[in-house]
């Protein structure tokens, strides 16, 4: 999963809107907001630690000399090291940093059902805001005309197009 900073409020709003509505926690209508600002803030720290480690591999591969090529490889292992979750492992720890932020918050009067009921909702609600890279790229791809293909234009034609499809889909601004 990738997290994008503007899809934070909805689904702070969309977890607490279902677990509330289907009757797993209680939640006064004026700690309602409060409470969704908490799970903002969990996945805000996420974002800021990704940032992080972001600067912190090409700190790293630009002081070691490491190829481009090698991005991927430094990337795990620097996240291994840092104990920041990547991938499919971002929906899973999000669950579990939302839950337990569920059962301590006072913005939360009572919790009435077991983790892993919860864990499978919010994992459903995470679901369904997940962004599927490969058509937003597809989607670029056939706006890019009259430019070859393999070539350093190309490239800059498909992250010119990617960032557009991504800010009129609403994911960045």
């Amino acid at each position: 999963m990738k997290l994008y900073r503007a899809k934070v409020p909805a689904i702070a709003k969309a977890v607490v809107e279902r677990l509330v509505t289907e009757g797993d926690i209680e939640v006064r209508p004026d700690a309602r907001e409060e409470a969704e600002k908490d799970l903002s803030a969990i996945m805000d720290e996420y974002l800021r630690r990704d940032n992080e480690l972001r600067e912190q591999i090409r700190d790293e591969m630009s002081a070691m000399n490491i190829p481009y090529s090698e991005y991927g490889r430094t990337r795990k292992r620097i996240a291994e090291e840092l104990g920041h979750p990547l991938g499919d492992d971002v929906e899973r720890f999000l669950c579990r940093q939302f839950i337990e932020n569920l059962l301590i918050s006072p913005s939360i009067d009572e919790v009435f059902e077991e983790d892993r009921v919860l864990y499978k909702k919010v994992m459903e609600v995470l679901k369904a805001h997940d962004v599927d890279e490969a058509e937003i790229r597809d989607e670029a791809v056939s706006r890019i005309k009259n430019v070859q293909e393999g070539t350093v234009d190309y490239e800059i034609a498909l992250q010119e197009q990617i960032k557009q499809v991504k800010k009129r889909r609403g994911l960045i601004h």
